[in-house]
């Protein structure tokens, strides 16, 4: 037992570096698209059609990985997603027209990265039980520094020795890392037993989502979450650039930096927190994302629309420090109300759907952005986290625990 307690942390950090790895890749695009753009002289249509194909292709096969990741190894379509996305980054670097890049990075890359999700959650969490908050709030932590720092390692480098350098040494990064993953990371025990002992339908676990009201609304967030950051982290980079003339590797770093900064300590903050009140009150975790959205709202304005980088950088701070509450809690909340065995295929769905919709926001805002401006594209999105943040608060007081219940009647 104490083995396996230890053993439980360094998934955490296996899988943490693995997110890290994940989330710098998909930022590296956005970071030198000025210097892709100008040198393959595309439009703002072209590039952000990129980024939506992306995020459409990971949508398309997220729930097959999903069900994947129920019935089979999860160790194996952890390590085996990471060797593909990273070896289809370092080829991502030899595109030169806009269908090489749409086959590279576009389909390639999100088809691999796309295996990825569904099974490393559920993996982790398989793993921590009394402590599931507080991991998850921890891996989250991934997400953000792997943004900040590709943010300014791929603005460097792609400054200074080329934007397809940046690929290839993000991408050899993580096929060196999958080999880690090979020769360290294991299958839970329990996760074993229980795919001996039930395979698991995916009509049934579509099912299931359906019948609980608390898991429709919780997708519909994290579809709207998703929307909002794909735009942000697709255009933010290009907005400082051309609005305030900074380099491309200042343009990378400052984008990130403060947003994901201040989402780091809002994070560990909000898995203490919802740990600690949820022994009380289950139903304050979905309370906590509805309210972190809420905050976050007038900063996404602040950050669109002010004139001084003072009060940008503020925007982008108090837009991260928000948007925490949402993500410290997302797969909590999804796995308290959903039964274990579907837990994998349940999350490859609400990713399908999240990343459907947020593939339309790269589009949406290079569509918007000759007519209305980035400033006014991105102070809009603002709009979407309203109408999620209400309809969490309203769920997590009537419903969740309803949805808990009969989980525990499973």
């Amino acid at each position: 037992m104490q083995k396996n307690d230890n053993y439980k942390w360094e998934v955490l950090a296996l899988l943490w570096l693995a997110y890290f790895l994940n989330q710098a890749d998909r930022q590296v695009f956005n970071v030198v698209m000025p210097l892709v753009k100008a040198e393959l002289k595309l439009t703002d249509v072209q590039i952000g059609t990129i980024a939506t194909i992306f995020n459409l292709v990971y949508a398309l096969f997220v729930p097959v990985a999903g069900y994947i990741g129920d019935i089979y190894s999860r160790k194996w379509v952890i390590t085996l997603s990471v060797l593909f996305w990273s070896t289809a980054t370092m080829f991502t670097g030899l595109g030169s027209t806009v269908f090489s890049l749409i086959m590279l990075r576009s389909v390639a890359t999100g088809g691999g990265e796309a295996f990825f999700g569904p099974a490393n959650y559920t993996l982790l969490a398989s793993y921590h039980k009394n402590t599931r908050s507080l991991a998850m709030s921890i891996h989250q932590t991934s997400y953000y520094l792997g943004i900040i720092l590709s943010g300014l390692i791929a603005g460097y480098v792609g400054e200074h020795y080329g934007w397809r350098n940046a690929f290839y040494i993000f991408g050899a990064v993580g096929v060196v890392h999958s080999l880690v993953l090979f020769y360290r990371l294991k299958d839970n025990d329990v996760h074993d037993e229980l795919k001996q002992n039930s395979r698991v339908k995916y009509t049934d676990a579509l099912r299931v989502l359906l019948n609980t009201p608390s898991a429709i609304v919780l997708t519909i967030s994290f579809s709207g979450l998703i929307f909002v950051l794909v735009g942000y982290l697709t255009w933010t980079p290009t907005y400082l650039y051309e609005k305030f003339n900074m380099s491309i590797t200042q343009a990378g770093f400052q984008s990130m930096f403060y947003t994901h900064l201040f989402a780091f300590l809002g994070v560990i903050l909000a898995g203490k927190l919802s740990d600690n009140w949820a022994k009380k009150n289950p139903s304050i975790r979905m309370l906590m994302m509805g309210i972190g959205l809420l905050i976050a709202v007038p900063f996404i304005v602040l950050m669109g629309n002010a004139n001084s980088l003072i009060l940008v950088y503020l925007g982008f701070a108090g837009f991260g420090f928000g948007r925490a509450f949402f993500d410290g809690n997302t797969y909590t909340v999804l796995y308290e109300i959903i039964p274990e065995k579907f837990q994998s295929s349940v999350s490859g769905i609400m990713l399908m759907i999240g990343f459907s919709v947020g593939s339309l926001s790269p589009i949406i805002l290079g569509y918007l952005k000759p007519i209305l401006g980035l400033s006014m594209g991105i102070s809009l999105l603002s709009c979407v986290w309203i109408f999620c943040g209400i309809l969490l608060i309203i769920t997590a007081k009537y419903q969740f625990i309803k949805d808990k219940n009969k989980v525990l009647e499973f």
